[in-house]
């Protein structure tokens, strides 16, 4: 699928993998809208071709005005990328203290609900969309994790939001295909992102010795490398790829 003259969304655009992709997306002619917390967008760079538009993604209304806002530019709706979410941990016991079920539907909201409530409100605008030669209107992106398949200790809340993600892949892939829309899902390993910012020199390092080959952090521009890919293969739909050098996580 072509991305000159098209419109696209990115969530969690203003930093991290979101930026990443959308940088990418506009580099290759897409009108890219980046919807993020307007706090986040405060501290995002100016970029060319893109928008930084602020939205919650799990207030509704907050993502049917920013995808009325890119569906109503003269150009269609092609791409959405949902790279927004957040990855904190939490036991299930520690100390004699259970998990705290506020953090566990937060972490699943945001995650999982935000990503179907983009998912599904942007469909229905590409729904609305001519068909290109090949009778596809769009592709949609979805971020999960290895975590959806090895979570770690304190994962739970991350890994359930993620797995979710995995799951909701191929039934979504089947739902929209009367509608010409993909749906493909990218599950990143270790990523050099604001996320691991705090952390020392020396825990990076372990990180990166950890992951078989290339044995680094993984770069965000390798997912907007990927996610271009997908944009790009229109036979890919319905399918999760982890990105993450082979890396199998320990429970610690």
């Amino acid at each position: 699928m072509k991305l000159t003259d098209t419109a696209a969304i990115v969530t969690g655009g203003a930093s991290g993998l979101g930026a990443a992709t959308a940088a990418a997306l506009a580099a290759h002619g897409a009108t890219v809208f980046a919807l993020d917390l307007p706090t986040s967008i405060e501290s995002a760079p100016p970029v060319t071709g893109i928008t930084y538009l602020g939205a919650d993604v799990t207030v509704g209304d907050q993502v049917a005005a920013a995808v009325d806002t890119a569906a109503g530019t003269g150009v269609p709706l092609r791409v959405v990328v949902n790279c927004a979410g957040i990855g904190p941990s939490q036991r299930i016991l520690s100390r004699g203290r259970r998990h705290d079920l506020d953090f566990y539907a937060k972490v699943i909201q945001i995650n999982l609900v935000g990503t179907f409530a983009v998912l599904s409100t942007a469909a229905a605008a590409i729904a609305e969309t001519e068909p290109d030669d090949n009778g596809q209107r769009g592709v949609i992106i979805n971020t999960a994790s290895v975590a959806a398949y090895e979570g770690q200790v304190g994962q739970a809340a991350y890994a359930s939001s993620k797995g979710g993600v995995v799951g909701l892949t191929l039934p979504a892939a089947r739902d929209l295909a009367q509608y010409g829309i993909r749906v493909c899902t990218i599950a990143p390993g270790i990523v050099e992102t604001p996320m691991l910012a705090t952390v020392s020199d020396e825990f990076r390092a372990g990180l990166a010795a950890s992951v078989p080959f290339p044995q680094r952090l993984a770069r965000p521009d390798e997912y907007a490398q990927l996610a271009l890919s997908i944009i790009d293969h229109d036979y890919l739909n319905g399918e999760v790829i982890r990105m993450d050098g082979a890396l199998r996580m320990s429970p610690r």
